[in-house]
């Protein structure tokens, strides 16, 4: 599998301005081959192929006046920019004929000078390379510095420079991975844990183990909003208001990078008392892990749609899918309609929809005293039906038919609001 390794960069003032001119050369270059790709369809022509597209909107356009600057960048970058466009018009297509998962893509857009990310990608060909002070070489803009934080594990196949909207570079390398190597680092289990995602705690697992929110969102309003309030004094076109806008981004990649941190750092306390990243423990420790498949977009929709957003479920569950493809372990995903806040842990009694302000409840038929989200937690991992087999992989039980009131469409029930808990 492929797997992307993100490094700060720090180009100096005329790497920046190389990399500003390299950024708007590919946008141009996919505009344009928007731009072709619509006139031949509104002329009822066939669409160009990406060859011919090449010879004229690089060899040919690099002779022009209009696009001599062309020149300037290296041909790769301009290269792969014509392949983004191809990619992004195959996923329409495919989109089209319900061949793809997920959501819909729509039809290519063309790009602005004004967008949050510029990305411009360097592959093989392109004679880029890490010089041995460390800096990263790349052709036509030069020894870029770069804060390693970590080492690659292997020659990347390619490389990414993307600028954000907060004006930072970034070097991201495509690493070929084997999982067979990599499922033999991890030790052996025959563990199964469950996972209950809520908002006053960001994970309860089965085994009772919390981890408590951290409301990076909720912690930074403030900020957010002076920044806000003083952009939007700011005349518009000035360089002050663009000062301002750039305060503003830096902010909000500030909630979003410790997020992106937290979600995969998020630590927990072992036995020996060392600490532990959340999710490396839970797939070190867990043949298989059972999470339930939330409709966060759905649940954005409600009252709790800010703490929602701010919790970061799909980025960790996206974590723990590809670190579980990747090291040989199990995650399965639970309907969200499954009861786990209702049904009692112990004897399997539904026990009826609670309050949000419920976060303890008596069984009404064993008597036994459940704490809200770990009773979820263990429910979680019991609707999976796993079983670990003589080998260590987990393994499913025989499926079963659905019952006739199982069917249909459904809403939003109440317990699903006081599942994922009060703000």
């Amino acid at each position: 599998m492929q797997l992307r390794y993100s490094f700060r960069m720090y180009p100096d003032a005329t790497q920046q301005a190389a990399l500003v001119r390299a950024f708007g050369c590919a946008r141009v270059v996919f505009n344009d081959a928007v731009r072709a790709r619509e006139d031949a369809r509104k002329a009822g022509q066939p669409f160009p192929t990406a060859g011919q597209l090449s010879t004229r909107l690089i060899t040919e356009a690099k002779r022009t006046a209009a696009r001599s600057w062309l020149g300037e960048v290296s041909a790769v970058v301009l290269q792969q920019s014509l392949r983004d466009a191809e990619s992004a018009y195959r996923k329409f297509f495919e989109s089209l004929k319900g061949k793809r998962k997920g959501r819909k893509a729509g039809a290519p857009r063309f790009k602005s000078r004004k967008d949050a990310r510029q990305p411009i990608r360097f592959t093989a060909n392109a004679r880029w390379s890490i010089t041995g002070s460390g800096r990263l070489k790349l052709p036509k803009i030069g020894a870029v510095k770069v804060k390693w934080s970590r080492t690659l594990p292997s020659t990347p196949t390619s490389v990414t420079v993307v600028k954000d909207a907060a004006g930072r570079f970034f070097a991201s390398f495509v690493i070929d991975t084997d999982p067979a190597a990599d499922a033999m680092r991890m030790p052996e289990s025959d563990r199964i844990s469950g996972i209950d995602l809520g908002l006053i705690h960001f994970a309860v697992l089965s085994d009772g183990t919390k981890i408590d929110s951290p409301r990076f969102l909720r912690r930074a309003e403030k900020k957010l909003k002076n920044a806000q309030k003083e952009l939007s004094r700011k005349q518009k076109g000035s360089k002050n208001r663009a000062k301002a806008r750039l305060k503003v981004a830096r902010a909000h990649a500030g909630v979003a990078d410790a997020r992106r941190e937290f979600l995969p750092h998020a630590r927990l306390r072992s036995r020996g008392g060392t600490p532990i990243q959340l999710s490396t423990r839970l797939i070190s420790e867990n043949q298989g892990i059972v999470v339930e498949d939330l409709s966060v977009a759905g649940l954005a929709r409600t009252r709790l749609a800010k703490s929602v957003h701010d919790a970061g479920w799909s980025s960790f569950i996206g974590m723990l899918a590809y670190k579980a493809e990747r090291y040989g372990r199990t995650l399965v995903k639970i309907g969200r309609f499954t009861p786990t806040s209702q049904t009692c842990s112990t004897c399997g009694v539904k026990d009826g929809p609670k309050p949000l302000g419920v976060r303890e409840w008596t069984c009404s038929a064993c008597g036994t005293v459940h704490d809200r989200d770990t009773n979820a937690a263990i429910n979680v991992k019991t609707a999976a039906g796993l079983a670990v087999s003589a080998c260590g992989a987990p393994v499913r039980p025989e499926p079963v038919l659905a019952q006739r009131e199982e069917t249909g469409s459904h809403g939003f029930p109440d317990w699903l609001l006081c599942h994922v808990a009060s703000q």
